[in-house]
């Protein structure tokens, strides 16, 4: 227990700084009116697209023997690219109920 505590206090201001990036990210998020959320999911897409570029390129410089990095990085793509594939078809979604219907 004291050992958590320690920690705790070692490293208070990162932890401040991340309640208050999550209160804040809060707070910006539920301020976006619905007409943006399309373009910021696009946006979403492209940064999760970096992450997925990111993992690969760490996969390749892992040593083959270190089963945690290329395991952890096989973990990263498969997540990112869900998380792409999703936001595209939620992204398309969305654009599909602003297009007039044909009669």
């Amino acid at each position: 227990m004291q050992d958590l505590l320690s920690l705790f206090y070692e490293n208070r201001e990162f932890i401040f700084l991340i309640i208050v990036s999550i209160f804040l990210g809060i707070e910006v998020i539920s301020n976006v009116p619905a007409v943006l959320h399309t373009p910021l999911m696009s946006g979403a897409n492209a940064i999760h697209g970096v992450v997925i570029i990111g993992s690969i390129i760490i996969m390749l410089e892992a040593s083959p023997d270190n089963y945690f990095a290329l395991i952890l990085g096989f973990f990263a793509v498969v997540l990112g690219t869900l998380n792409v594939v999703g936001g595209f078809v939620v992204t398309n979604r969305m654009l599909e109920m602003f297009k007039k219907k044909e009669k």
